[in-house]
């Protein structure tokens, strides 16, 4: 099962031209400068802004096809969103934040355990730490059983060892639940460590401009052409879509791979 994403959009100083598919069980990192039309991509998938063109589709199921004039609302698409700041209720407790759209009550405690929040779960939002919201928050976010998981920037206002904590958890939920995970971040270190390909994203496209250097290092001979993750049938170029591989150090070893 997957999420097919190929739109088209325009903005106000670009037109936005994406594609790709993430499976069950992978991350796919969008990165790229801030106002490249990451957020709008995500926002799309969710429902919460409609394309201009393209199609989205889950596991067969059609989400957005503008040739069939199908958009389906964002209710009925069973997807989880993490915003950048957290989205809880300040004037619930943690234990209630988490259960407010859970289908399954007897998965809160499991929940709440996995992302080391039950000892807080008599707190308010405002009585623990960011890093501590946020894990309520992707607690909320699945507690509603999502068959695709949405992350825009979710650690980008966090320190250093709160943000490995979150990174080391949401590593975790990625092998745990079993969804296509979608997630924003401008921290390569990020997706490094976490994604199983990077799409970079800049003025609206698939572009390993934005890269470093370094991102892009021993590509000869370093990994296998990773088509079989991001390759779709009807592919006639090679874009910007990048399966990292991890190393001892901090280079990061990346190849190109295939969008749709």
């Amino acid at each position: 099962m997957e999420l097919r994403v190929n739109i088209k959009k325009k903005l106000n100083d670009f037109s936005l031209d994406i594609s790709f598919h993430c499976r069950d069980g992978n991350l796919l990192a969008l990165t790229g400068p801030s106002g490249a039309g990451k957020t709008t991509i995500v926002r799309c998938i969710a429902g919460l802004e409609q394309p201009d063109s393209g199609y989205i589709s889950y596991n067969g199921k059609c989400w957005y096809d503008s040739s069939s004039n199908i958009n389906l609302p964002s209710r009925h698409r069973g997807v989880g969103y993490v915003f950048q700041e957290h989205t809880l209720f300040p004037h619930l407790n943690i234990e209630k934040n988490v259960a407010f759209s859970c289908t399954d009550t007897g998965k809160i405690e499991d929940l709440m355990q996995t992302f080391d929040i039950y000892r807080l779960r008599k707190r308010r939002p405002g009585q623990v730490s960011g890093g501590e919201r946020q894990r309520a928050a992707l607690a909320q976010a699945l507690a509603s059983n999502p068959k695709v998981l949405l992350l825009d920037e979710p650690f980008s206002a966090l320190d250093i060892v709160t943000k490995k904590k979150l990174r080391d958890a949401l590593g975790q939920l990625k092998k745990k639940f079993q969804l296509p995970i979608v997630h924003i971040t401008h921290d390569l270190d990020d997706a490094s460590h976490l994604a199983d390909c990077v799409v970079s994203v800049q003025k609206g496209r698939s572009s390993e401009e934005w890269l470093p250097d370094s991102f892009g290092v021993d590509l000869k001979g370093a990994a296998r052409l990773n088509d079989e993750f991001c390759h779709g049938p009807d592919v006639s170029e090679k874009k910007a879509c990048w399966k990292p591989f991890k190393r001892r150090h901090s280079a990061l070893v990346t190849t190109p791979c295939h969008s749709l």
